[in-house]
């Protein structure tokens, strides 16, 4: 019976149901302090799953443990132990990187032994519980170093999350599926990432996941929570009254009232107590006071119970044989637990025994003098079958540093880096470092564990540990390596120029082999903030190290302005690239990075497709933002407006669950320019709000400057356009774009003396790259300076060979209709007008649309009647993410591929489906290739 609880359990019943009836997936976070009742709620929603007729409910659960927060996926081998023989019907890389991240293709249990029934669970008490009421736009899409970079090297355990949402999501088609996480701010960091992957992406599986948590842990996940508050003094009584606690006088039922404050487990403790009501100093919170009453429950117990109460509390897991066998080298045995099964205090099951609340073990564990504490840790060490058990209580039990110990853990953190635990493998590479006598070993460790804690996401350790490994390193390579590590830090935190210049000042240090890459990372990380100096450096660099290296000198020479020789360097390799694929994602996102500064979108689009595809395919979650950033941006310029927010979104949603927040103003970026071009003020002004204080997203001021001008606000685009122009990052395809506005917005105002720098710029541009959008858009420029026909002739023919840059192509229509009808040649203006008119619809470029119908009206055409463009119309009715799936549905592919590419649950790929075919006036899908998406 749970009292005082009316509301919160509505809340869970109405999420059952709605998992029943409709297949509405949720998830939800019970968050409050010990004691509060959040495990008493979820022994309620799963007994309540279990009364409430139609389908069978699947319930599993995990509980976190503290002593397993070092232990690599123990919360996820909790919970999908049961289910285990379904890994089989995941798709192919799911189901290997959910094996691994479980150690079930070797030996592995976080249990210490191959258990055919499954690992030990804690106890479920089956009466009253103790709580018994109540988480690239072209100027920043450079990539880390492919050896450390967290999005490179972090992809198994996001693939794994992906596993479990599929995993989950088949099950579901069978029935609805309850997941209760109980003591969730004790899980091990690899359980928690994956287990708030598959949450953060629940729609329609008929899946209800629920995690409970103590107030400060467990935070910051992104997933709706439920505060559970204390009892007030009205369900206090009711409590005490269900409790049959008649027998407290007045004086001490008040006495308890007005201790527990409302917290259901003191209330039960202090009611329960042989002297009930005692006064406790009243100035400690409730836990506190719960655990001193716990402390002298335990005091009281024979001397050997005592101390088979502290082995179970040290050994943490709940293993019963490992407690045992290190009571008998103490002199204790399994009888001395009956007198604390007697007082309620634990309770055994089979091989597990269980603390009844979390405040129990703490209580016995920090009662203990340290003395007895190190000699269990001894004990538990000592008769330890399973390795990591072994390295973690000889840690435990070390009082001084011990290669030995610190050898063992570092093994230990060998094997926790192989199963996908970063976190895990990083702190436990600390431990061996602080445990190491040899100043260059524990450099070395240190390093591996900042190494680990970057491939985890975890910038800030990472960072503090590679340069407290800095103060010890002596051997130059290791220098060089953690400046590695310190340098993708600094550039997922946006600082692009601080990890350029780390990486050139110390390359130096490195091995032979290791040079070519960090100065071409250097220089790229440099490009991708205008610095300059940098990039000249990392040439130099190369050239004296007698290293050749196409990317670098192309850069070097596009900064200095000689596009003659630095456009042709990127092209070559953008050629080589395209007929012989780089091996390392590393080199492809260069080669994609160079594709966008030359502005090759043929090329552009084709290769950044292709590693998109191919990160999708082999499940490599954390790499995509990068690929899915240029993509979008290639998008963009060929005027895919729709595909290209699908692309961002998706790229946003992704950056967002792994970790690297900075990504999202880059690539709202890619989307200003959009939002610039549909004249859509508010929503560029929202896309651009952070963009000055992240390094990189300069280019938000030329998707700005755009709209200013296509408002006619041609004073402040030229102003601005005239800021862009000094900015160093000015040597790209898209600040071409800008000198080109710089260009109209100059003539606009009456002051062609300004075109002129900009024009050449374009023009050098242009003639260097050789691409035909470019030389179309040179001539335009040409045409609006000179007033010549001719060249607005030429641009056009230039655009009709391109075929890309539709919008480019629009606005030289138009300008060349304007020039047309200022000669007035009226009917000759209507063909280019027309043109682009529907070019700027299609687009939805709102302020270019109203330009080309006033023309049009001027030249004596009445009312330019908005035009309907069928299937893209349809498209602008879809979701991004329904845009994405029907899509993939038009070719062919099965919900349960999409699902596999896009990071979704085969049932979600359906839903999506299903709402998107009335929105295209389908039926099925067989009917959608008809449509010709």
């Amino acid at each position: 019976m749970l009292y005082g609880r009316e509301a919160e359990q509505g809340q869970l019943a109405e999420m059952m149901s709605e998992a029943r009836a409709s297949r509405r997936s949720g998830a939800l976070v019970l968050r409050g302090e010990a004691g509060i009742g959040k495990s008493a709620l979820l022994e309620w929603v799963a007994a309540e799953a279990a009364r409430t007729p139609g389908h069978e409910v699947t319930v599993l659960r995990a509980t976190g443990f503290e002593s397993e927060s070092r232990l690599a996926s123990a919360g996820l081998h909790q919970l999908l132990w049961p289910v285990r023989q379904r890994i089989n019907d995941l798709p192919a890389a799911q189901a290997m990187a959910l094996r691994r991240s479980l150690g079930m293709s070797g030996s592995f249990s976080p249990y210490g032994q191959d258990y055919s029934e499954g690992p030990p669970r804690p106890a479920e008490s089956t009466s009253a519980p103790a709580e018994s009421t109540s988480a690239p736009a072209e100027s920043s899409s450079a990539p880390a170093e492919s050896t450390v970079s967290p999005s490179d090297s972090a992809q198994d355990r996001f693939l794994g999350g992906l596993a479990v949402l599929t995993l989950l999501s088949c099950m579901a088609d069978e029935g609805p599926v309850l997941c209760l996480i109980d003591d969730a701010q004790w899980l091990d960091t690899t359980s928690a990432e994956t287990l708030l992957f598959a949450a953060r992406r629940l729609a329609a599986e008929g899946v209800v996941m629920l995690f409970a948590t103590r107030e400060d842990g467990f935070t910051g996940v992104g997933l709706p929570e439920l505060q559970l508050s204390r009892l007030s003094r009205e369900e206090a009584e009711r409590l005490l009254n269900g409790r049959h606690l008649d027998g407290l006088t007045p004086t001490a039922r008040d006495r308890v009232l007005n201790q527990a404050h409302g917290n259901p487990l003191a209330l039960i403790e202090f009611g329960s107590a042989p002297h009930a009501g005692t006064n406790l100093p009243s100035p400690l919170p409730v836990a506190e006071r719960v655990t001193a009453a716990f402390r002298a429950r335990i005091a009281a117990l024979p001397e050997k119970t005592r101390l088979m109460l502290l082995i179970a509390a040290a050994e943490g897991r709940g293993y019963l044989p490992a407690t045992i066998a290190a009571g008998a080298l103490l002199g204790a045995g399994l009888a001395d637990l009956e007198e604390a099964e007697r007082a309620r205090l634990v309770q055994i099951t089979g091989s597990s025994v269980a603390f009844r609340h979390p405040l129990i073990s703490s209580a016995t564990y920090q009662g203990a003098s340290a003395a007895r504490r190190l000699e269990v840790h001894r004990a538990l060490g000592e008769s330890a079958t399973d390795p990591d058990c072994r390295a973690r209580h000889r840690a435990a039990a070390a009082m001084a540093p011990d290669e030995d110990v610190a050898a063992e853990l570092e093994r230990a953190a060998d094997r926790a880096l192989g199963r996908t635990g970063y976190s895990t493998a990083a702190e436990l590479y600390q431990q061996a470092a602080e445990l190491t006598p040899d100043i260059d070993a524990r450099a070395r460790r240190l390093g591996l564990a900042a190494n680990a804690y970057l491939r985890a996401g975890r910038l800030a350790a990472a960072d503090e540990l590679a340069a407290a490994a800095g103060k010890y390193a002596e051997a130059p390579e290791e220098h060089a390596r953690l400046a590695r590590i310190r340098a993708a830090v600094e550039f997922e935190r946006g600082e692009q120029s601080g990890a350029a210049r780390l990486l050139i000042d110390n390359v130096r240090h490195a091995a032979a082999e290791d040079v070519p890459g960090m100065l071409r990372t250097g220089a790229t990380y440099a490009w991708s903030c205008g610095d300059v100096a940098t990039i000249k450096r990392s040439a130099e660099l190369l050239r004296a190290g007698g290293h050749d290296d196409k990317a670098v000198r192309g850069l070097a020479h596009v900064v200095d302005g000689d596009y003659a020789r630095g456009l042709p360097l990127l092209a070559e390799l953008i050629a080589t690239a395209r007929s012989a694929p780089f091996e390392t994602a590393e080199e492809r996102l260069h080669v994609i990075t160079c594709g966008l500064i030359l502005g090759d979108d043929a090329a552009t689009l084709d290769l950044a497709l292709t590693e998109a595809r191919r990160l999708r395919r082999e499940g490599l979650i954390g790499s995509l933002p990068d690929a899915l950033q240029a993509l979008a941006q290639v998008q963009t310029t060929a005027g895919r407006h729709r595909d290209a927010e699908a692309t961002a979104a998706e790229a946003i949603t992704i950056a967002r669950d792994t970790g690297m927040a900075v990504r999202k103003s880059r690539i709202n970026v890619v989307l200003a320019r959009i939002a610039a071009i549909e004249g859509d003020e508010n929503r560029l002004r929202i896309l651009t709000a952070n963009a000055a204080a992240v390094p990189g997203c300069g280019l938000a001021d030329v998707a700005v400057s755009l709209l200013d001008l296509g408002l006619g606000r041609y004073e402040t685009a030229l102003r601005r356009l005239d800021e862009i122009a000094g900015d160093p990052r000015r040597h790209t395809s898209a600040n071409l774009l800008a000198a080109a506005d710089q260009v109209e917005a100059a003539v606009r105002t009456g002051q062609p003396a300004r075109a002129r720098e900009p024009l050449g710029r374009v023009r050098s541009w242009a003639d260097a790259g050789g691409l035909a959008w470019a030389r179309a858009v040179a001539f335009r420029c040409e045409a609006l300076v000179s007033d010549s026909g001719e060249a607005y002739e030429t641009a056009l023919r230039l655009h009709e060979e391109d075929g890309g840059r539709p919008f480019e192509r629009a606005r030289t229509e138009l300008l060349y209709g304007e020039w047309l009808r200022r000669a007035r040649r009226r009917a000759d203006a209507r063909v280019p007008l027309r043109s682009a008119l529907e070019i700027f619809e299609r687009l939805k470029a709102a302020p270019w649309s109203e330009r080309a119908r006033s023309e049009l009206r001027a030249t004596g055409e009445p009312g330019a009647p908005s035009t309907s463009y069928g299937h893209a119309d349809l498209l602008d009715r879809l979701t991004p993410q329904e845009l994405q799936v029907v899509r993939l549905a038009a070719d062919g592919i099965s919900s349960r591929e999409i699902a596999a590419q896009l990071f979704l649950s085969p049932r979600t790929v359906e839903y999506h489906l299903y709402k998107a075919y009335p929105k295209l006036g389908v039926a099925s899908r067989k009917e959608l290739h008809k449509l010709h998406l």
